[in-house]
């Protein structure tokens, strides 16, 4: 055996009270915290990607667009809800297309929209993966595919840059980087136009815009100052109010605010019923630890035993309301009681019965005879506390020439 086993004692335990507890502690902040990330893990997650998203700070995103319309004392915000593509409540909806993903239905879009195509294609910076490696043209078929989810009879057309463009909302040189990006179509009704296509057009009968160049909205164009001014002269002239909220929406990009079961009951008006529930299981967690020994047996509804018989005879009785008329009853019991006592002859009638104890009562010096003690009980009493004087005083006459007889 060794030096170290002869020091310690044979019941010594290394875990004690405080570590117990500080281990359980540590066990249920990290099982809170594993299910709060599993919760708003979606929401937690990195947005900033690159690509023309709200979200991105890389050239072709809007981060940008949303940051300045911020510091102008613009209302915006960001959506990840795909309902208010049906209901914008009077809000303007700022939907920049991706190149390729998630596709819309134009129907379920309600006004007043402003739609942005998308024109450039990029490759991702594996160092930084917030920003682009490198930029190019789209395809135009590919725009094209974007283009007809919003005009099938839409066609997508690149020019020079245009130099000086008048504009329902000033005259502007815009500055668009290699080509600009225009549509043609005869059921669009041309907003900018140029000789060579629409650059901001509107569907026929709906308060929905299309831009169909995004270099005068994303990171890339606003670093111009005069795309700038275009642009925000646009914003302002789509929303038609300088005070109308923004909403640009983020479900096309793919972050769709999804609804679980963990998140709802960890949040409002939840939340409250979750902690009592979690509390009570706790509370018998607790209760469970501590318990000790047998656990005790349940008594039986009817107690045994002579006593538990009267005392569930005289609750019957209660209940039933016939106590008062147990006098009688009484009386019998007491007289065939005491003929059994004194030896009395069985053959008497109740009238020779009482007339023989009423003379030993006399020759035994008992102030009362059994007559009045015993015929006070011969009618049902009036009340309860009636009932009991008229049989304690007929019981204490059994006694005394009960005793008196010994």
């Amino acid at each position: 055996m060794s030096a170290t086993s002869e020091r310690l004692p044979e019941n010594s335990n290394p875990f004690s009270g405080r570590l117990i507890f500080v281990l359980i502690a540590v066990g249920i902040v990290s099982f809170a915290a594993v299910m709060s990330l599993m919760a708003w893990s979606p929401d937690l997650a990195r947005k900033d990607h690159p690509g023309a998203t709200p979200y991105s700070r890389s050239a072709t995103g809007y981060a940008g667009l949303v940051d300045m319309l911020e510091r102008d004392g613009r209302d915006v915000s960001v959506s990840r809800r795909s309902e208010l593509l049906t209901y914008s409540d009077g809000r303007l909806m700022v939907l920049t297309l991706p190149l390729s993903g998630r596709g819309f239905e134009i129907d379920e879009v309600t006004g007043p929209a402003l739609i942005v195509l998308p024109k450039w294609y990029f490759v991702a910076n594996p160092a930084q993966r917030a920003f682009e490696l490198d930029t190019r043209l789209a395809r135009k078929a590919r725009v094209d595919g974007q283009l007809g989810l919003i005009e099938t009879e839409a066609s997508l057309h690149r020019l020079r840059n245009p130099g000086r463009v008048e504009t329902p909302f000033g005259r502007f040189t815009p500055d668009f980087d290699q080509e600009m990006q225009v549509v043609k179509s005869d059921k669009l009704e041309e907003i900018v136009g140029l000789p060579g296509g629409q650059l901001l057009s509107k569907l026929p009968d709906r308060d929905i815009y299309l831009l169909s160049d995004p270099d005068l909205l994303n990171n890339f164009g606003l670093s111009r100052i005069e795309n700038a001014a275009m642009g925000l002269s646009l914003i302002d002239y789509v929303s038609d109010d300088a005070s109308r909220p923004l909403v640009f929406d983020a479900t096309i990009h793919g972050f769709e605010q999804s609804d679980n079961l963990l998140k709802t009951l960890l949040d409002i008006p939840f939340l409250g019923a979750t902690l009592v529930a979690l509390a009570t299981m706790g509370l018998i967690g607790w209760a469970a630890a501590i318990r000790f020994g047998a656990p005790e047996r349940e008594a039986p509804a009817f107690a045994p035993g002579k006593q538990a018989l009267a005392d569930n005879s005289a609750g019957l009785i209660a209940t039933a309301r016939r106590e008062t008329r147990m006098a009688p009853g009484y009386l019998s019991l007491t007289r065939r009681a005491l003929v059994r006592e004194l030896g009395l002859p069985k053959t008497l009638s109740e009238a020779e019965t009482a007339a023989l104890l009423d003379r030993m009562g006399h020759q035994s010096g008992i102030e009362t005879d059994w007559s009045h003690a015993g015929g006070a009980l011969s009618e049902p009493a009036s009340s309860r506390d009636d009932l009991r004087h008229k049989a304690r005083a007929l019981w204490r006459w059994r006694r005394e020439i009960t005793h008196g007889n010994q």
